[in-house]
Parts: structure tokens; sequence; C-alpha cells
């Protein structure tokens, strides 16, 4: 028997929420989307493009809905969840649900005292060539899993407000790339070794106050970890790409060899062989708008009683090995995950 069209909730407005309002209308089974916003002209304003329903900021925790997308900055993250959980009803919270492993543990303790499946927007887990690796992996396709390598490279520098408020490249940009690491090879990072370094814009040069102490932020960085599972990854980030925005990986085994994210958009040039083509990957939208898609899909299914494709957990894993990474870069050592504790942050 079809189930009733679902009433969806989408907390902000901004180049997330309006993605997600998108997604979610165009799917058959939500019936209603119903935004919030802070500024309730924005709210208004999207709603209007969409044919979405208004909620008052101050009513979140009263909203009438079948789940919860939260979509604003992470500093707002934790207020807003702590509204909707105990309503006990499935929630999509973008990454990451907090910038410190203590708040990320709180919202998933009280999102288990009341019953509320949350999904983490980790949308390269979606993305369709880093699927079809996973899935080799998985099935044994490559043989014996050797080795990883990944790159994440911003278009474009962020502004210094955004900097200010990131956490660093380790827990805005890396969080992304050792989730994927532990949900590739079904194995959790295990140790990491972390440098960091400004190499052309000097707005990166601040530090970000943890627990630990003042840990610098940087344009560009590069981690060695390994997996429990004893597989060797290399990660390479960038805030700047003069060509456009990359992210891509490279598996590696002992009966093939694979890539993803390496197409005819790929900001490239090859100077032995065929190049990209034109229109490069502008930023992080253009580059994974189907994997959003399909994401958003995926917490439709979640609604409806599906599988969680990418539970809390994960969000906490994958922080507290950018944790790692932070105090690798302190002391200048590896440093072992299982070691940092939730309160080291």
């Amino acid at each position: 028997m079809r189930k009733d069209p679902h009433r969806v909730l989408v907390v902000g407005a901004g180049r997330m929420g309006a993605l997600r309002a998108q997604d979610l209308s165009r799917d058959p089974r939500v019936g209603q989307v119903v935004i919030t916003n802070r500024s309730p002209a924005r709210a208004s304003a999207l709603a209007d493009r969409l044919g979405a329903q208004v909620l008052d900021w101050d009513r979140i925790a009263d909203a009438e809905v079948d789940a919860v997308v939260v979509t604003p900055a992470t500093s707002v993250h934790e207020e807003v969840l702590t509204a909707v959980l105990p309503m006990g009803r499935p929630v999509l919270c973008e990454k990451p649900i907090a910038l410190t492993l203590s708040d990320t543990q709180r919202m998933i303790d009280l999102a288990a005292r009341h019953g509320s499946a949350v999904q983490v927007g980790f949308q390269r887990r979606f993305d369709a060539g880093l699927r079809a690796v996973h899935e080799r992996i998985a099935t044994g396709g490559l043989g014996t899993l050797y080795a990883l390598r990944l790159l994440s490279h911003d278009h474009q520098p962020n502004e210094p407000a955004f900097i200010a408020s990131s956490g660093g490249i380790f827990r805005d940009l890396h969080v992304h790339d050792l989730d994927l690491v532990a949900w590739l090879t079904g194995s959790p990072v295990a140790s990491v070794f972390a440098t960091i370094a400004v190499r052309g814009h000097e707005q990166y040069a601040v530090r970000h106050a943890t627990a630990a102490g003042e840990v610098p932020d940087g344009d560009v960085a590069l981690v060695h970890a390994v997996t429990r599972s004893g597989v060797q990854v290399s990660i390479h980030g960038a805030r700047h790409d003069a060509r456009g925005h990359d992210v891509r990986l490279e598996a590696f085994g002992s009966q093939d060899s694979l890539s993803a994210g390496l197409t005819e958009r790929t900001p490239l040039m090859s100077l032995d062989g065929a190049a990209p083509g034109g229109r490069p990957y502008t930023g992080f939208v253009d580059r994974f708008r189907e994997a959003f898609r399909a994401e958003t899909s995926a917490f439709v299914d979640l609604i409806e009683g599906g599988p969680n494709p990418c539970p809390p957990q994960a969000a906490l894993d994958s922080l507290r090995a950018a944790v790692a990474c932070e105090l690798s870069v302190l002391r200048g050592l590896p440093v072992t995950v299982e070691a940092v504790a939730t309160q080291g942050d």
C-alpha cells in the first residue's frame, strides 16, 4: 500500500537549503516541503520559487512534519538538532553534526534517546564513480587492496569569515576524505601523519582554538593514513585550484587499478596524452550535484523505513580522525586515532 506523501521541514534557505528543498519538491514521495530560516524574507523567497510553505524560525520544535533536513551553518546545528531530535523523526544533517567531538557525541546521544534516525550529509558516498569503486572493493574486484590515493581541491579560496568558523582544513575539507577511506575499505582509520602549510593565500594563516592548543590552518595539507586493516592512504588537499574544483580517487589492488573523478571535466592539463575537455567543475555543488540528488532520495527512503546509508557514528569517527590530524601537525608525529579522547577536541 502506498504511503501518504511526506511533509518535510528544511531548516535553512541558503545554498544547501535551496538544493535540498529543490530535490525534495521533485520527489513524488514528498507531498509538502516546509522551509524555515532566521531571515523570513529569505525563507519566503525560496518557498515562492518551489511552491513550499514557510514556518517561523521559533516554531521549529513544534513543526508537524514527518522529517527534518538541517542545512544552516555548522554553528547553528546544535541549536536546531536540540529542537528537532526530540520529535523522534528522521533527520538529514549536513556534515558536520558539530565541530567538536563532545558536541557531536551529545547530539548522537540525544538522537538515540528519542529514537531519531540521523543521516549525515557525506554526499561523496553517493557519487556514481566512488560508489562503483566501493562496489569493486566490497566484491573483491580489486583483489587485495594495496593503497588508496585521494585528492580534494577547492576551486576558489574561501572568504575570511568562513575560514574563521570552519574549524580548519581537516575538520571542514578532509573529514570527507577520512569518511571515504573508512567507507571504501570497511575499516576505520587507525593512524595519521599530517602536514599543513600556507603556500599562496595568507587568509589561511590563522589558528583555530582546540583543547590541545591552537591548531594552524593552511591552504594545502597532506595526510598519510593507515586503516586498521593495513591499507595505506595518501590524501592531498588544497583550498585553491586554478583550473577548477577537483575531487578524485585512485585505488590499487592485486587484481586491478581504478580511478573515480577522472572525467572530461577534471580540471587537469595532460602534457603527454589526451587532455580533459572544457567546462571544468566550478565548485563542490557542480562536482557532486547528482550525488546530492541521490543522497536526498536515500533520505526519503529512510523516512519510509529504509536503511540509514550514513549513520551519525560516521560523523564522529571521521571527526576523530580529523582531530588526530591536527594533533599530528602540533606534535610533528604520527597519531593513533583511537587515542583521541572525545573530550580532547
